[in-house]
């Protein structure tokens, strides 16, 4: 499974607007588990050093439909030391606001403002373009990519790295941590998007009791949908599991036609059951690492997952290009997992704020208008340590 060995010199990396670090990461062999969005940024980031790099992904080819990815500007900055910049500005919109809604009314409570915020800006991409950027950085950058490639335990890549990049589904992670027992949260999701064209560059968070959607804009004229409920009745966990949209739309029935009338336009649904992991006790054994949904899957109610994922590529790659393997790994441990702690915490927070009924929700709502009409920054000061954070820098 090892390619011809070939370094990305100063030279080369120079062009995409960064420069190689030129550590230890020069002339390793790393081999990636994983062609996703964790894995891609993370053979990228290996590549800019120097590291010869292989991709393994299990699926016939490295692909994604159907679905929006929201990129805060701690992930940006990332995809911006990646050289990614441009690229990404180029195939992405630049969301200006979040307007919390009452999606039983159909009235905005209020609206924070995302364009006076300073550094990156907050960014709204289908996940195929995101996917695609760092699939043709990567293959630039020398590295090479096997498809229909699925890794076992007895089929590992003979490589100094082994980097899980693998999601929730992992090969990797069971064999440092051993089986997890993943629950039902009682909470399902759908995912969609629709053609809506001349939608306001702004994400809306629909509430209502025990449930909510979260719609933003496309590039393309095009609108993506994430809709949870809260029930009893399980749903298995993944992606690419299709519903009928006549259940969607059943789900969300009663609601404010402003909500309801997108959902009508729905003609393909996914639909997944939404579990809580354990963040894995162990990242790495030996010369195995993992990360992102590998190491830490979270749920979709921070918006967090892929750059909490582009933030571990980067520190991983780090630590390594300054430190021989054993002792990066448990330095790259050390340096992410209180963070990530601290973002699930929050997102399984807002799963609770976003379904509130009866009461709490009217004082919840209320308190929304009055931090929007008095102090709307402090709203958003509150996640200045998710947003304002740059691992770069470190």
């Amino acid at each position: 499974m090892n390619a011809a060995k070939r370094s990305i010199g100063t030279t080369d990396v120079a062009e995409s607007g960064k420069t190689s670090r030129g550590g230890l990461n020069r002339g390793r062999r790393v081999a990636v588990v994983g062609g996703g969005l964790g894995g891609l940024a993370a053979a990228l980031a290996f590549a800019r050093g120097g590291a010869t790099v292989e991709v393994f992904e299990r699926a016939p080819a490295i692909t994604e439909v159907g679905a929006g990815i929201q990129v805060s500007p701690n992930g940006a900055r990332v995809l911006a030391a990646l050289g990614l910049e441009d690229a990404a500005a180029a195939r992405s919109i630049a969301a200006e606001a979040v307007e919390p809604m009452d999606a039983v009314a159909g009235r905005r409570l209020t609206r924070f403002d995302l364009t006076q915020r300073p550094g990156p800006d907050y960014r709204f991409f289908h996940r195929a373009d995101l996917i695609d950027i760092l699939l043709t950085a990567c293959r630039d950058a020398g590295v090479a990519v096997h498809t229909g490639a699925e890794v076992t335990p007895g089929t590992m890549p003979e490589a100094d790295l082994v980097v899980g990049g693998d999601g929730i589904r992992s090969v990797l992670r069971p064999m440092l941590n051993g089986e997890d027992a993943p629950f039902f949260t009682g909470q399902v999701a759908w995912r969609a998007v629709i053609d809506h064209p001349d939608a306001a560059p702004v994400a809306r968070v629909w509430m209502a009791p025990k449930q909510h959607a979260v719609t933003y804009p496309l590039p393309g004229g095009r609108l993506n949908i994430v809709a949870v409920q809260e029930r009893q009745q399980w749903a298995k966990e993944g992606w690419n599991i299709h519903d009928d949209p006549g259940n969607l739309r059943h789900a969300f029935r009663g609601l404010s036609g402003r909500l309801t009338g997108l959902l009508d336009k729905v003609e393909a649904v996914g639909l997944w059951g939404l579990f809580r992991h354990p963040v894995a006790g162990h990242w790495h054994k030996d010369n195995i690492a993992i990360l992102g949904d590998a190491a830490h899957p979270t749920l979709p109610f921070l918006a967090q997952g892929a750059n909490l994922a582009f933030e571990d590529a980067w520190v991983l790659a780090a630590c390594c290009d300054g430190a021989e393997i054993a002792e990066a790994l448990p330095r790259y441990q050390q340096m992410r997992r209180d963070r990530v702690q601290r973002a699930i915490s929050t997102a399984n927070g807002n799963a609770v704020k976003y379904h509130l009924g009866g009461l709490p929700r009217r004082v919840a709502h209320m308190g929304l208008r009055g931090i929007g009409a008095l102090a709307p920054g402090a709203y958003l000061d509150r996640l200045n340590w998710l947003y304002d954070h740059d691992v770069t820098q470190g």
